[in-house]
């Protein structure tokens, strides 16, 4: 049962990353095309169906297995807090994922009410902080370097 909660949870985490990569590329281009309204229009539900109807879900997908995952492991003969510091940097990183999402909906919001007064650039930076977060994250469950 455990590798089937496993296989969930890497599904969940790359469904979530698709809206993490995608949602803040919209970013850009709503902030870019902002005199363009009839853009701006597709781009606000856009925004809004890939976080509530994707990012959310997945979001919490990946939680709640993760979650099951380390309760089972708990449970049973193979504590995954007793194989190192891996997991807590993993939990530290996904905690920090969590609060970069919240951080999107925050500017999508801005963007719907035709309030945010961030650029392009800013987005295409921004843009970067899951990449970082993803490489960090894989590789505390990879490598496991501690």
């Amino acid at each position: 049962m455990y590798n089937w909660i496993l296989w969930f949870h890497v599904v969940s985490f790359i469904s979530w990353f698709a809206a993490l990569f995608y949602l803040p590329r919209l970013f850009v281009y709503h902030a870019e095309n902002i005199e363009n309204k009839g853009f701006v229009e597709v781009a606000k539900i856009q925004e809004m169906k890939l976080f509530k109807y994707i990012g959310v879900p997945a979001m919490w997908a990946t939680i709640i297995s993760g979650s099951v995952m380390i309760y089972l492991s708990i449970e049973g003969d193979f504590n995954l807090f007793k194989t190192g510091g891996w997991l807590h940097a993993k939990l530290f990183f996904v905690a920090l994922l969590i609060i970069y999402f919240y951080s999107m909906n925050h500017y999508r919001v801005q963007l719907l009410e035709d309030r945010c007064q961030k650029s392009g650039k800013f987005f295409r930076i921004y843009n970067e902080v899951p990449t970082i977060l993803m490489l960090l994250i894989v590789a505390m469950v990879v490598i496991r370097p501690f």
